[in-house]
């Protein structure tokens, strides 16, 4: 677990997911959209992936991924994510970490 918060805590805007998930993806294209990157680690391609998969599910994922963090803090997966910008508050929690929100 120390791995993914110390991940999670590096950077404004972090994207845990796997390179063959679909609304990992989904996600992915949502923040291009925005205009926002975030940082992602792939976790199939990480030899810890498994390990990380199991932390983000002690951490309160429903689902390990995609995990969002903004600011150290866990946001959650695609539904959070999307209700969240549906709602108008994922662009103000993004602003601190991009010019462009």
């Amino acid at each position: 677990m120390d791995k993914v918060t110390r991940l999670a805590s590096e950077n404004g805007l972090v994207l845990f997911s796997k390179s063959s998930c679909c609304l990992c993806y989904a996600v992915k294209i949502l923040f291009q959209e925005i205009g926002v990157t975030p940082t992602v680690h792939e976790l199939d391609q990480d030899a810890e992936g498994r390990e990380m998969e199991r932390a983000l599910m002690r951490l309160g994922c429903s689902a390990p991924v995609p995990a969002v963090f903004i600011g150290g803090k866990l946001v959650g997966s695609t539904n959070e994510v999307m209700s969240l910008h549906l709602s108008g508050g994922l662009i103000p929690l993004l602003r601190p970490y991009h010019s462009m929100c």
